[in-house]
């Protein structure tokens, strides 16, 4: 039985590695060691930071409705609030794009939203 000879397997791995690493600074973008260590926690990186995203954005769009809101005079508690007692179900992506992009729209959310609270006294 031949011998298996693993040169061409081996130099397909690290050119799979050297490529992942393209734009990597120093050792990192040409030693398969370095890039192979450089490219193993970028992955890590990249695969926490895709749910971080989700969180950053979703807070973006929090600041962005707050601020909109308090100059209606509520607060971003107290709309939401409002908002679900109304039975408005726009989620808060599409809220932050209407404050900014169409304002009279979203006054026009905004009253309804007000209108489903209790008035306090």
């Amino acid at each position: 039985m031949a011998r298996v000879k693993r040169g061409v397997t081996s130099h397909a791995k690290h050119k799979r590695t050297l490529s992942a690493a393209k734009g990597f600074y120093g050792r990192r973008k040409n030693t398969s060691r370095a890039a192979k260590a450089a490219v193993d926690r970028s992955m890590q990186y990249a695969t926490r930071d895709r749910r971080a995203k989700k969180r950053v954005f979703r807070a973006l769009w929090i600041q962005r409705l707050n601020a909109a809101v308090r100059e209606q005079g509520l607060t971003y508690s107290r709309f939401i609030d409002g908002l679900a007692k109304a039975g408005v179900e726009i989620d808060r992506k599409v809220l932050a794009e209407l404050a900014i992009s169409q304002p009279e729209a979203f006054k026009a959310i905004v009253d309804k939203a007000k209108g489903a609270r209790p008035a306090l006294a």
